[in-house]
């Protein structure tokens, strides 16, 4: 392993376009679906990643990285790190390519994720969070061999979800503000590349739960922060313990403010977009509109990225009726 790491450079518009044609064939151009709330609320529209064929956006960037690998890198296989989300994506564009796949997979990851993971070829190696919360930061772990593709802090991962920037700008191009849930904060700072390229006035936002929300301390601060209070959640694809100063330094430039909602905030999304549009949202799915309900992202239009779909029926079925 490589301990010198490419310097961040911020996500330039050339190569978002390049990733869009890279990908074109793995990725589905994913819907853009208005909730109807009547009056009184704001006007949100839903970005659909949910309905990419892993069920969560990470595929883009995923194809985009394992695409861009050297025929080397590629030879001795592919490994990555993830609640899910990033591990079905790194293993589905693996799989395409014909390339062996690990995953060091947080063993609190919903059943269905672990399942979805296997059946795409992916050995797994499970492992605690905080274990795999320092592997992300290390960049290594014992036993998993291979060419480590970071399932956020890499630039042709971001390239890749920078992509839903362009979608988004396409068929919805009176969009005033964008809300993307924050975990290691690939996705904000993808699509918020796009956005601010093409609309700088478009305001980004991201929004993190109550639970574990270090992005939206190290703004306050000023500075990349530990979130000392993190409690894991059913929110699992959102939300870390700390904010890395790498992404820090990728998301400054790209993202005007952070939300922070509750828990019963993100059920009663998950539940209001089951009911509204019959879509399935994980819970880092639904914190972007939990977080437009608030009404403190403005009125809109507002798009709420729907980052993935990925939960258990059971746990889905337990959230929404409670």
């Amino acid at each position: 392993m490589s301990t010198t790491l490419e310097a961040v450079r911020s996500i330039q518009l050339s190569e978002i376009q390049e990733a869009r044609e890279r990908i074109a064939k793995t990725i589905v151009r994913t819907p853009l679906l208005h909730l109807e709330l009547g009056p009184g609320y704001p006007d949100i529209r839903l970005k659909l990643e949910n309905l990419q064929p892993i069920n969560a956006y990470k595929l883009r960037g995923a194809a985009n990285a394992v695409a861009m690998l050297s025929e080397s890198e590629r030879k001795r296989g592919v490994w990555t790190i993830s609640a899910g989300n990033a591990g079905q994506g790194v293993a589905y564009a693996a799989r395409q390519a014909g390339v062996p796949c690990t995953v060091v997979v947080i063993e609190t990851a919903p059943a269905s994720k672990m399942e979805r993971m296997r059946a795409l070829g992916a050995k797994l190696i499970p492992a605690p969070y905080d274990m795999a919360w320092k592997a992300l930061e290390e960049r290594s772990f014992p036993g998993a061999e291979g060419t480590f593709v970071h399932p956020f802090d890499d630039h042709n991962f971001i390239a890749g979800h920078a992509t839903m920037g362009l979608e988004i700008l396409e068929d919805a191009p009176d969009t005033v503000a964008v809300i993307a849930s924050i975990g290691g904060g690939g996705l904000i700072t993808g699509v918020g590349s796009a956005i601010k390229a093409l609309r700088p006035e478009i305001r980004v936002w991201g929004v993190e739960p109550e639970t574990a929300a270090p992005a939206a301390l190290s703004f306050e601060k000023g500075s990349p922060q530990v979130f000392k209070e993190w409690r894991a959640s059913f929110v699992d694809g959102a939300g870390g313990q700390s904010l890395f100063p790498r992404m820090w330094e990728r998301m400054k430039p790209v993202v005007d403010d952070y939300l922070v909602v509750s828990l019963d905030e993100t059920k009663k999304a998950m539940r209001l977009m089951a009911e509204k549009t019959r879509i399935i949202a994980e819970g880092a799915g639904a914190l972007p509109v939990a977080a437009a309900l608030t009404g403190k992202a403005g009125k809109g239009p507002i798009v709420a990225i729907v980052s993935g779909g990925n939960i258990d029926m059971k746990k889905f079925c337990q959230l929404i009726g409670s």
